[in-house]
């Protein structure tokens, strides 16, 4: 199970916020609207299950393998979906291990996982 104690969680949604800060200044230097950027940037626990995901593929060794699965998906081969299905798998299975270690990112965790279909 993934160790995800309060002083972590706090550390990751600092670097979260200042990263969906720099992310809102420069859309707002572009010209975007502020209020549109808002509803746009995805919340500071998104990018913290995003980051989390990621650190449990670097640790299992499957962030390359993951990484090529989702490419392969996207390239509309004879064995895209079967590319899909793998990846969205994995990443479930991910997803399920962070919202049971840190209960209260399950909201963003669920997002993460609205677009999968791992069956």
């Amino acid at each position: 199970m993934l160790p995800i104690t309060a002083e972590r969680l706090e550390q990751l949604r600092g670097f979260a916020r200042l990263e969906r800060d720099t992310i809102l200044e420069r859309r707002a230097r572009e010209g975007v609207d502020p209020a549109i950027a808002v509803e746009e940037i995805p919340d500071v626990d998104d990018f913290v299950v995003s980051e989390l995901r990621t650190e449990l593929l670097e640790e299992s060794g499957r962030l390359a393998e993951f990484g090529l699965a989702r490419l392969a998906a996207r390239a509309g081969g004879p064995d895209a979906e079967e590319h899909r299905r793998n990846a969205d798998r994995v990443e479930f299975e991910l997803l399920r291990e962070i919202s049971a270690a840190s209960p209260e990112l399950t909201v963003a965790v669920w997002r993460a996982g609205e677009h999968l279909s791992p069956e």
